[in-house]
């Protein structure tokens, strides 16, 4: 085993977290943990530490919460921890060029894609959007440009059927964490082997918009279907139905046509509600009603049959 590094760890979601806690299972020292500030949330709208936060206090971890890194200060404070290599998983800020410098080894990042392809901020909803076969973890050098650092190892997941991005997500966080510290206990060698990406290969993975979730009907099913998943558990998909929204959770694509006007409710059991599309039909199996708690389509229909009567049609973005 190479001599442990100190190590300092910026992240802020559960996808972080669980990183910083293989970290923290590992040899090297965590002189410091970063995360974004306190954020409010729920109801009362008190500020909530982040997940990365609250593991690395429970750890007895020293943390910081800067407002931004783009400061002589941020560049100070990091500097007196003297640290080997600096990781991020999920931070949140940009890291300036001179904060790239101070570390000693420079900063690593642990990207959920196979870059280059899906740089920038939605890697894993936009590559379940896209239909691509499969995805990975990217451990990259971290340069000021977006995402374009060298990469010293990848490992690769394939995208199963029912993955959404919540699921895939969390299978990603389960193959990042040990290839991280695999990085770590091979870094020397691996840093002068890394492999530089070809530009030309790369896709940008746009932010996601909320309303980037209102379904289009005039769309093919397989769309939808892709969409639904890569937008489970935000921000969701959802439909209009007289005049209320539905939240689409769940659904599935079926390639038989229907002669109906896109949006119309073919047919509505247990099975799931049947929508027409432009192409095929959608088979929307867990749903959720204003007010309401998510709920398996056969136990929606319970309460709101008449509401789903075939006939019946949804209004989306390109509905009349």
């Amino acid at each position: 085993m190479p001599t442990p590094l100190k190590v300092v760890f910026a992240g802020t979601p559960d996808f972080a977290a669980r990183h910083l806690e293989g970290l923290i299972d590992s040899p090297h020292q965590i002189v410091s943990v970063m995360s974004q500030p306190d954020r409010p949330a729920g109801r009362g709208k008190h500020l909530r530490p982040s997940a990365v936060k609250t593991l690395a206090l429970a750890a007895g971890l020293p943390v910081w919460q800067p407002a931004s890194l783009k400061t002589a200060e941020s560049e100070a404070t990091l500097s007196q921890y003297d640290a080997d290599i600096l990781v991020v998983v999920a931070y949140g800020l940009i890291l300036p060029a001179a904060i790239l410098s101070v570390p000693r080894l420079g900063c690593l990042n642990v990207h959920a894609s196979l870059l280059p392809r899906w740089r920038g901020a939605a890697p894993v909803q936009r590559a379940i959007e896209a239909g691509d076969a499969e995805t990975g973890v990217s451990i990259m050098v971290m340069e000021p440009g977006l995402d374009t650092g060298p990469v010293l190892l990848t490992r690769t997941l394939p995208i199963e059927a029912d993955h959404t991005s919540g699921t895939l997500l969390n299978d990603l966080a389960e193959l990042g964490a040990p290839t991280l510290i695999e990085s770590l206990e091979n870094i020397d060698a691996l840093l002068t082997t890394a492999a530089r990406q070809e530009d030309s290969d790369a896709t940008y993975a746009h932010k996601i918009a909320k309303h980037e979730g209102a379904l289009d009907w005039s769309a093919d099913a397989m769309t939808l279907a892709r969409r639904v998943r890569a937008f489970h558990p935000a921000p969701g998909c959802f439909t209009d139905l007289q005049g209320d929204r539905l939240k689409v959770l769940s659904a599935h694509a079926l390639g038989e046509s229907h002669q109906g006007p896109d949006g119309e409710i073919i047919a509505a059991d247990e099975a799931g509600i049947r929508v027409s599309c432009g192409e095929g039909q959608l088979v929307i199996t867990e749903a959720q009603l204003p007010g309401a708690k998510p709920q398996p389509v056969a136990t929606l229909l319970r309460g709101h049959q008449a509401r789903f009567q075939p006939g019946q049609r949804f209004c989306g973005t390109n509905s009349s």
